[in-house]
């Protein structure tokens, strides 16, 4: 074990190395903050910076992309309510009120810390536990995969506590939404209307940044303000600030769960960091004591957001590393990237080439420190953005969200999907529906269908056969619970009043 850790350090503090990994950050933070460019396309443009890099180089550099382009998505999550990644969405939900409330600065200090407690919480579960965490994830099939997608969307009820019915709505719509497109199993169009458009799907990302983005530029479209009406730190008095010692003890058991959790679900093969983000944020709004807090500026909704998202980023290596099976679509792209360089993924790996293991692990290590104090500086550059006027801004977020949504199949249906986002965005802040409920359920709703019509095929038809296996008992068990918890409440609440 001490071998492969001098071995990474080593590998890693080589001077042009080290260049390499400040320069993927760098450029991962960058493009995570960039409206339109997900995690897995920031990797996916830095792969052709790898061709003329030795093997175990690029895997660092690719690394250090991937796992700075996560953090960077949180910077205009809490500064714009852009989720630069789609596993940056939860991070709306209290960083942009508490930027609202002139806390941008501490918001963006809770992210930090907690994405790089995140990362280096999952790097050392990679090095010390690849082997035996890959196999309880290939223990993972369809039905299991469909309980883990129907316990992330059982985090609806705790979207909106005041607003269960409206906000299972939401849900259900965005569950609707994924299923237009081409059927998953047997390839034939289903809701799509003749449109070319929608024969790929309703695409995640137009319609994160039609609802997020969109709807905020529409709804302040007739006030002319700066992007903080409130006496935010915007300016050249911003300044990122650091937990103080006292607050992040106060979250500790926040961070503690949400590592785990996050390194958990990134061992699963497609489960991801937006899973875990989402999984996270609902465990926290349920049994924290601050609970109340969420959606309001809660500093535990931010921390079990980035920590989670950070930490499937490094879960989703061990598969990879362990079994070459990728636990995730950036991890994919990594091992194409390696496949190309003559590099032979599997289990053979580990034994073989420790050094690639050494690399990961020193590559996420560096990448957790570099990243805060990059973030710090670019997330200042950010920020200066919201001294300019509302009526020069708003149209600026427009026109870049725009190239975001074209960018991603360059096509113009995209810019449509995503200008009906907002428009749906801002009619469901009216009518008090959710859009985080509806990005929901288009997320895990594919996930949820294919797994569900894959276990069911395997088990010859039957759903019980499904249903009953061990592992996925207990966790749709779990998932009742947690439907079922706020009703429970409810009555509880009610009859403690009439007493």
């Amino acid at each position: 074990m001490f071998d492969l850790l001098l071995t990474g350090f080593q590998i890693v503090f080589s001077p042009g190395t080290f260049l390499l990994i400040f320069a993927g950050t760098v450029l991962g933070i960058i493009f995570g903050a960039m409206p339109g460019v997900s995690a897995s396309m920031s990797v996916a443009l830095a792969v052709p910076f790898t061709y003329a890099m030795s093997p175990v180089v690029a895997i660092a550099f690719l690394v250090a992309v991937y796992n700075a382009s996560i953090t960077g998505g949180g910077i205009t999550a809490i500064l714009f309510k852009i989720p630069g990644t789609p596993s940056n969405a939860p991070t709306t939900f209290d960083g942009y009120p508490m930027a609202q409330q002139g806390k941008a600065g501490k918001a963006l200090g809770i992210s930090l810390i907690s994405s790089a407690i995140g990362g280096t919480v999952s790097a050392i579960a990679m090095l010390l536990l690849a082997p035996q965490l890959a196999s309880v994830g290939l223990r993972f099939g369809p039905s299991e995969l469909f309980a883990v997608s129907v316990l992330g969307l059982s985090v609806l009820t705790a979207l909106d506590s005041d607003n269960v019915i409206k906000t299972l709505i939401s849900g259900l719509i965005g569950l609707f939404l994924a299923t237009i497109g081409m059927d998953p199993l047997i390839g034939i169009p289903r809701f799509t209307w003749g449109n070319r458009t929608l024969l790929g799907g309703v695409e995640m990302i137009p319609v994160l940044i039609g609802l997020f983005a969109i709807t905020e530029v529409l709804k302040h479209t007739s006030k002319p303000l700066k992007l903080d009406p409130t006496s935010s730190s915007a300016g050249t008095d911003f300044k990122t600030k650091l937990l103080t010692l006292k607050e992040a003890w106060s979250i500790r058991w926040t961070v503690v769960r949400a590592s785990i959790l996050g390194t958990l679900v990134g061992i699963l093969p497609g489960a991801g960091a937006t899973i875990a983000a989402f999984l996270s944020y609902s465990v926290e709004a349920k049994i924290s004591p601050n609970r109340k807090q969420f959606g309001h500026g809660a500093m535990e909704g931010i921390a079990a957001s980035e920590t989670a998202n950070n930490a499937a980023a490094g879960g989703s290596m061990v598969p990879l590393l362990a079994l070459g099976i990728p636990g995730g679509t950036a991890a994919a792209v990594m091992m194409s990237a390696l496949v190309v360089q003559g590099v032979q993924v599997g289990p053979i790996l580990h034994r073989t080439q420790p050094e690639f293991l050494s690399a990961v692990f020193g590559s996420m290590m560096l990448t957790n420190v570099l990243m805060v104090l990059c973030s710090m500086a670019i997330a200042k550059v950010f920020n200066k953005v919201l001294n300019v006027p509302y009526s020069i801004l708003g149209p600026l977020i427009v026109l870049f969200a725009a190239m975001g949504s074209f960018a991603l199949r360059s096509s113009p249906g995209d810019v449509v999907l995503m200008i009906v986002a907002g428009i749906i965005g801002v009619a469901f802040a009216s009518f008090k529906f959710s859009a985080a409920a509806l990005v929901l359920g288009l997320v895990l709703g594919g996930l949820t269908e294919a797994n569900l019509r894959r276990a069911i095929l395997l088990e010859g038809g039957s759903l019980l056969g499904v249903i009953s296996k061990p592992i996925t008992t207990v966790l749709l068990l779990a998932c009742a619970a947690i439907l079922l918890l706020p009703l429970l409440n409810g009555i509880l609440e009610r009859k403690t009043k009439v007493a």
